[in-house]
Order: structure tokens, then sequence, then C-alpha cells
């Protein structure tokens, strides 16, 4: 059985707003904290019964811890922060829907996540394409010179894939 639905944009304002809120309520929480909780809380649910929707979504959780302890992408701040934000709202227990509740309980998680997912997809692919050009560079080379131009080339991608990001976010905003 399929079941789907449409948020209008005073649900999504809704989602928003909630997530305003969480974001408010740690600002002065550190990152490691943030993480280790959102860590905690994956640890800690019994994801058997939620539909699959909510699964799917849950289990991208653990691609942006990955992509925030990577020391070598190095998240700017600004980006880091919406990736922060979005795993405190995921690390509440007791957000929109409280995550008790069996079955929907981890819902609004899965759609916040949804949102952020979808709002930060190019985030995402530029961090895709990062791990992928260090792939192909191989493993860190033993040899200092070596080492230090595998660890420069690196930088250089990591800089060009975050420059396009940005020129991308402002063309977009510009509009």
């Amino acid at each position: 059985m399929k079941i789907s639905f449409e948020l209008e944009p005073a649900d999504v304002e809704r989602f928003r707003e909630a997530l305003t809120r969480t974001r408010d309520a740690v600002r002065s929480a550190d990152d490691g904290d943030i993480v280790e909780s959102a860590k905690h809380t994956l640890d800690g649910l019994l994801l058997g019964d939620a539909p699959t929707y909510v699964r799917d979504r849950i289990k991208q959780v653990q691609r942006l811890i990955t992509m925030l302890e990577d020391d070598a992408w190095a998240l700017p701040r600004h980006h880091r922060d919406e990736v922060i934000t979005a795993l405190v709202y995921f690390s509440d227990p007791h957000d929109m829907i409280s995550d008790a509740l069996p079955v929907i309980g981890m819902l609004d998680d899965a759609i916040m996540l949804e949102l952020f997912l979808r709002q930060e997809a190019d985030l995402l692919r530029a961090y895709d394409r990062f791990c992928e050009y260090r792939r192909t560079l191989g493993a860190v080379p033993d040899v200092l010179a070596a080492r230090t131009e595998w660890c420069a080339a690196l930088s250089r991608r990591r800089g060009q894939l975050l420059s396009r990001l940005d020129a991308s976010r402002r063309r977009r905003e510009a509009v």
C-alpha cells in the first residue's frame, strides 16, 4: 500500500519554525556533543516497525555525521551549522511528535530530514564528489613529499567544490 501526502507552504513553515526553535534552544551547545547525541539517538532507535520511508531518511543521519567528522572535508561553519541543526532536531525526543510513540514517533524526524536533504542536496553531492576524488587519489603516501602533494590535491578539490557550491547558492538566492 502506498500512502502519500502533500505539504502545503504553511505546513513547511511549521517545520521551519520547529527547526528554528530547535536551533535557538542549543545555540551554545558544542558541535561534538550534538554529534554524540545524534549517535546515541541512532544507537537507541528500534526502527524494525518503522515505515520504510522513515527508515530510509533516518539512515541519512549517519551520512551527515560522517560528513561532519571528516577532517579532510572540513565543512565551513555556515554549512556546518545547517547540518548540526538537523542533527539537533533529530536528537530531540520531544520534537513535534514524541519519539516515544510507536511507529509514528519518528515521522516528523523523517519529514524534517527529507526537507533538509532536499535543501542541502547540492552540499551532499559536493561531499560525495570529494569522497570519490579522494578514492581516486588512493591511500595517503608514506613519503613526506608525496603525502604533502596528496594533501594539497585534496585541499584544492575541496576548495573547488565548496566554491562552486557557494556560487550556486548565491545565484539561487539572487533569483
